[in-house]
């Protein structure tokens, strides 16, 4: 899939309130951030790079082999981040499709990384995005659970009309938990961090209502599960133990 030129950027900053200096934390002698780094890389989509604001990130990562792009502090949102990054990196604006992969995904299929650009094959599609279905009721009114609602596009792919952190849609059918990976055509990611941010997303806290709002067109593929994000010391133990286990596995 490299012929799409495909550009994998991780935003990745320290200033986590609840697990901080999370990119940094030790999972079986490697960083987290890095343990991203080798999964983007193993999905074989095209270049990877960490876009940080923290030199013992950048650290971190190019000492293990990967590269890293300083960007500003004062970025409000990791999209605003890779933007940034993507115009320090590709100046000529030779790429065209980039992948936004969250930091605090140590545990995340390569494949399912490659499932996001899936969408984008569809030229009428300006951003790509996953879910998975719900299958208990804790995740389906969890309000940390966000919930993707669609219309069937094929059996594996939605097209976006909502994201929202109620119980949605209501009454009998499948609910689906929002993964927040993205794929962008330059173009889509441009127009998005250029306007300012909507009144759903702000009164949702979701910075992807303000695509749908401006009526831009995204799109939902359905994968089997959801990866494991990071978001406290609970879950760092859990990836721990996944990674572990997965280590062993493999001998």
């Amino acid at each position: 899939m490299t012929e799409t030129r495909a550009l994998v950027l991780i935003p990745a900053r320290m200033a986590a309130t609840r697990l901080p200096g999370k990119p940094l934390a030790d999972i079986g002698g490697v960083p987290m951030i890095v343990h991203v780094l080798r999964r983007a890389e193993a999905a074989g989509i095209g270049r990877v790079a960490v876009a940080t604001d923290t030199p013992e990130i950048a650290a971190a990562v190019t000492a293990h082999g990967g590269e890293a792009i300083m960007t500003r502090a004062d970025h409000p949102s990791g999209s605003d981040r890779i933007f940034e990054a993507l115009g320090r990196l590709d100046p000529e604006g030779r790429i065209e499709t980039i992948v936004n992969l969250q930091g605090d995904f140590p545990t995340i299929r390569p494949d399912i990384i490659r499932d996001v650009l899936q969408p984008l094959a569809d030229p009428a599609v300006d951003i790509a995005t996953l879910a998975a279905e719900i299958h208990t009721d804790e995740e389906a009114v969890n309000p940390n659970v966000v919930k993707a609602v669609g219309s069937q596009v094929t059996p594996r792919r939605l097209r976006a009309l909502y994201f929202t952190r109620a119980t949605a849609p209501h009454g009998d059918g499948p609910r689906y938990h929002h993964i927040g990976l993205y794929a962008y055509r330059r173009r889509a990611l441009q127009r998005f961090v250029e306007l300012p941010p909507s009144p759903l997303e702000q009164q949702e806290r979701l910075e992807q209502l303000r695509a749908l709002e401006d009526g831009m067109r995204i799109d939902i593929m359905i994968v089997d599960d959801v990866p494991r994000g990071v978001d406290t010391p609970a879950d760092l133990e859990t990836a721990r133990g996944l990674l572990a286990a997965s280590r062993q596995t493999a001998r």
